[in-house]
């Protein structure tokens, strides 16, 4: 499948802590609970657990039967093993459950989006995707600690954005009627422009950011492009001897000057594919949406 077709992930506020972030993120079923409203199970009484074993071990204690008590401590023993491993699965989902509900304004789900706008928050994480991952990145040849900090707040900043813009579609949906009396069109015209402008100013956004993308990749393609011409050159004087050795005098010196002029015209090319990819991503981030 194609991945830009595929839903947008969780986005998390970057400015939350580390591990609250990390907690929010390992259970996206939880922020889904939190985010409907859904209530935990409160009949969770493990005392019912143990009236088994009770009642067996009672029995033991009014006949003397020796197979009661064993079956008694047997399952007394194995519903202590099941209370604990249930009683820290519940106190676990009820404490996530709660930090979900307590942050529930810092992160945007899927579901809170509607498909235009989950396909649009889908291209700004593929965009970002493509920057992070990126060689040049990884190499810090573009501004790689600006990219770390900037991107991610950028991304948090669309996804706030088209979830309230989502909601409020689907709010203009419920109050419009879908057939407007003709002298009733104006009235109702400003509302619906407001929200285009809005889309309208998000999708330029987005496309800034993959214009800065499709230089990082450039950039990339030209940095191992030079890395192999690198390798290459370190040979120059082996390829040289060779024409020097077997073409005609005319054409040798042709060649020759090729080769030595190669390597710095690659140099070139990637230099100005870095220089592309930091002036466009100076033109995004210096306008951020704050």
């Amino acid at each position: 499948m194609d991945p830009r077709a595929l839903p947008p992930r969780l986005v998390i506020d970057p400015s939350l802590r580390p591990e609250v972030s990390a907690e929010l993120r390992s259970s996206p079923h939880i922020l889904r609970q939190a985010r409907t409203g859904a209530r935990m199970d409160t009949t969770h009484n493990p005392a019912v657990l143990f009236v088994l074993p009770a009642l067996l071990l009672l029995l033991f204690m009014i006949t003397g039967s020796a197979p009661l008590f064993v079956m008694g401590m047997g399952a007394g023993v194995i519903v202590l093993l099941r209370w604990l491993a249930t009683d820290g699965a519940y106190r676990t989902t009820r404490r996530r459950l709660q930090l979900a509900r307590a942050h529930a304004e810092h992160y945007v789900l899927p579901e809170d989006l509607d498909h235009p706008c989950q396909m649009l928050l889908r291209r700004a994480q593929n965009a970002v995707d493509a920057i992070l991952n990126s060689t040049v990145h990884k190499e810090r040849l573009i501004d790689s600690v600006d990219n770390q900090v900037s991107l991610p707040e950028e991304l948090w900043q669309i996804a706030q954005r088209l979830r309230r813009l989502s909601s409020m579609h689907a709010e203009q949906r419920k109050l419009v009627p879908r057939e407007l009396p003709p002298d009733m069109e104006e009235a109702f015209r400003p509302y619906t422009s407001a929200l285009d402008a809005a889309w309208t100013s998000l999708t330029r956004r987005v496309r800034h950011l993959e214009k800065y993308a499709k230089q990082v990749i450039k950039a990339d393609k030209a940095y191992h492009a030079h890395q192999r011409l690198e390798k290459l050159a370190a040979k120059t004087p082996e390829y040289q001897q060779l024409l020097a050795e077997t073409v005609r005098d005319e054409l040798a010196h042709d060649r020759i000057r090729e080769l030595s002029d190669q390597a710095s015209h690659v140099r070139k090319l990637f230099e100005e594919s870095i220089m592309e990819a930091r002036q466009t991503a100076g033109e995004l981030l210096r306008s951020p949406l704050t």
